[in-house]
């Protein structure tokens, strides 16, 4: 900070703050690649992960940012709060507004015209709590000198809109992901609509006079939606109206939108829709999220957004699921193919996961990339990390990070989406997906060395974070293996077979892993719980909150409407949830050896919902701090399984993804 008596002085936030915004406001020589903007967030992040978080753990995370260069997140908190202000003052009452908004787990959703009422309604207290926190993230953010992005009005509103304007041109959607009408359909209002206007410039102007502003607000028209025309002067107008909602309070306002769309309906995106869409907004008033570059890049077939600046973004993880994997080449790459890109109006780098609390080599990585001219060596890379890592060289810990590096991590196969497919965290059937993109070869032999490491490393909590990481991966793939005898052993009218795969995974790997996961603080069922329950004021609110935690994690809907998208392998969940599915999987097919009768699907099905809807109701109160000792439990672990390396020793077949 200048001065290196105050810095020895300083306590450890204030060091960070001022080393952090000076970081932020210094121009390096370098920057002309990336550095104007280093985005961070998925509209999805904010309830997969920071759903529950209080001010503490929020502060964390904006250090990191800070830390990490990270000058344009996401800003989204507290926002029904001002929607419900401006519903009022319009004329609805509490009613329609409470039918309107979703459960807080599930707000991402009702904010893009999704679902709605699901898991709700949001309590008043609530409100308070988000409006509160959002002050200090914004304060925070502004601090390091980042520009906080704010929401603005994409048309979604509630039914009880038409009920004070009836002739106001609103369209109801249809069904989203499996959801009936009775929790999605939502109501669209026409962005040419003169109500329009109003309600968005009602909305901006709260949310500029509650939140302050740096000009940049994100929505999205039509996500995972396709809208009524494909007419391309339609679509130039939507875009035009959305933005005049906002320069009507903001003359300088610029949209920042996310390019999902484009990619996830690409049968109705094409050039001319693409096209129209964005140049409803003036060149340069819109900022694009290329958001799946890193393998669904669309900037390279639409002439770098036809003009529109953009940025290169990893979105790289799907429901916040726990496996690992990565894209290390294509993420060293592409940023820079981007740049190169002819005419390319590339701005900067981001990242976009639905969910965070995982992987975190590759956000290093990725983060780092924004401060370098070219790409990186990832041997060399890998290598140092492990040192950076855990504070000292180690030989065995270089090579099984180089290792990694060149397996896991390294997902060449096109089109494919990290979203954790592993039988054990899905429901049994006979179809479930076992291909893997690596060598599990390979990730044996990285766990080999880690535990060879162990010994002299279970002081440094990265080190311990990594060893029950590696060895819950080793698992998950041989959860897989199981299965697949299993599956043969019924076929083949076998019971010693599916009786011993059978009574392995349920009575050994299953409990060994969940004893695993509850001895370090990161994989915890009950942490997730407890925060969510601490919102609460009373017994009536902590239940609702339980309810939506479990939910998201599980069923994802009252029926299973999106079932396991945002599967986690934490202690408790692996236990009570995950485990018990297999068991009455294992239980039924042995029936069914023992009657002669066939092995029916939608009855399994419609008797392990039974579980799955017990689990979000049991009530049980799950450890919110480690126990055992995680060195002994992977020791045992380790001791046990890796002599059966023979069953996993041959590689799957890409085509089997």
């Amino acid at each position: 900070c200048g001065d290196p008596q105050k810095e020895a002085n300083m306590g450890g936030r204030a060091f960070i703050s001022c080393f952090c915004s000076r970081l932020m406001k210094t121009h390096f020589c370098y920057s002309a690649f990336v550095s104007r903007f280093r985005y961070y967030q998925n509209v999805c992040t904010v309830s997969y992960s920071s759903v529950w978080w209080d001010w503490p753990r929020w502060e964390r995370e904006i250090d990191w940012m800070a830390l990490n260069g990270i000058n344009l997140p996401l800003a989204f908190t507290g926002q029904e709060a001002l929607w419900q202000e401006v519903y009022r003052s319009l004329g609805l009452n509490q009613s329609d507004i409470e039918e309107f908004f979703s459960g807080p787990a599930f707000l991402a959703w009702n904010r893009m015209a999704n679902m709605y009422k699901f898991g709700g309604p949001l309590p008043q207290s609530w409100h308070v709590n988000q409006l509160r926190l959002q002050f200090r993230i914004l304060e925070r953010m502004r601090a390091f000198g980042m520009i906080p992005v704010l929401p603005a009005f994409s048309g979604n509103v509630p039914k009880g809109i038409l009920k004070l304007h009836p002739e106001a041109n609103v369209t109801r959607l249809g069904p989203w992901a499996h959801f009936n009408c009775s929790f999605s359909c939502s109501y669209i209002l026409d962005p040419r609509d003169p109500l329009f206007l109003q309600i968005g410039s009602l909305y901006l102007s709260q949310v500029v006079k509650q939140f302050g502003t740096d000009h940049i607000y994100n929505t999205d028209t039509f996500n995972e939606m396709t809208p009524p025309s494909s007419d391309p002067a339609y679509l130039s107008a939507i875009s035009r109206s959305v933005f005049a909602s906002m320069t009507a309070v903001d003359p300088k306002a610029i949209w920042l939108m996310q390019g999902w769309l484009f990619f996830s309906d690409a049968a109705f995106w094409k050039p001319p829709q693409i096209r129209a869409l964005l140049h409803g907004v003036p060149l340069g008033r819109m900022i694009v999220l290329d958001l799946f570059a890193e393998t669904e890049p669309v900037f390279s077939y639409t002439e770098s957004f036809y003009g529109q600046p953009f940025i290169w973004c990893m979105l790289h993880n799907f429901g916040g699921n726990n496996g690992f994997f990565g894209t290390v080449e294509s993420i060293n790459s592409g940023p820079f193919k981007a740049l190169n890109f002819k005419n390319s109006t590339m701005v900067g780098i981001g990242m976009t996961p639905e969910g965070i609390h995982q992987n975190p080599v590759i956000y290093e990585l990725m983060s780092e990339l924004a401060w370098r001219k070219e790409s990186v060596n990832l041997t060399k890379w890998a290598s140092l990390y492990a040192a950076r890592r855990y504070g000292s060289m180690h030989e065995s810990l270089s090579a099984a990070w180089k290792l990694l590096f060149s397996s896991v991590y390294n997902c060449t196969v096109p089109h494919y989406r990290n979203h954790n497919h592993s039988p054990l965290v899905r429901r049994p059937s006979f179809n479930m997906n076992t291909g893997l993109w690596y060598d599990p070869a390979d990730l044996l032999e990285t766990w080999r060395l880690f535990m060879e490491a162990a010994p002299s490393l279970m002081s440094k909590e990265t080190f311990r974070y990594d060893l029950v990481d590696v060895t819950r991966q080793v698992l998950q793939d041989l959860a897989a293996y199981f299965y697949q005898d299993i599956k043969d052993a019924f076929h083949s009218k076998k019971m010693p077979e599916l009786l011993t795969s059978g009574g392995v995974l349920i009575y050994d790997l299953f409990p060994e892993l969940n004893r695993l996961l509850n001895s370090d603080r990161n994989f915890l069922l009950g942490t997730w719980l407890e925060q969510a329950q601490s919102f609460a004021l009373d017994e009536p609110e902590a239940r609702l909150y339980d309810l939506n935690a479990r939910n998201q994690l599980t069923l994802w809907g009252p029926s299973g409407e999106i079932l396991d998208y945002a599967n986690k392998e934490w202690g408790g969940l692996v236990e009570d949830y995950y485990a018990q599915r297999w068991s009455l999987f294992v239980q039924t097919l042995v029936e069914c050896l023992n009657s002669g009768l066939p092995f029916k699907q939608d009855a399994f099905n419609q008797a392990v919902f039974r579980v799955e809807k017990g689990f979000i109701s049991n009530g049980r109160k799950y450890p919110t701090k480690p126990q055992g000792n995680t060195y002994e439990i992977a020791h045992r672990i380790f001791l046990k399984y890796y002599p059966q390396t023979c069953l996993i020793t041959e590689k799957p077949k890409k085509s089997d993804l």
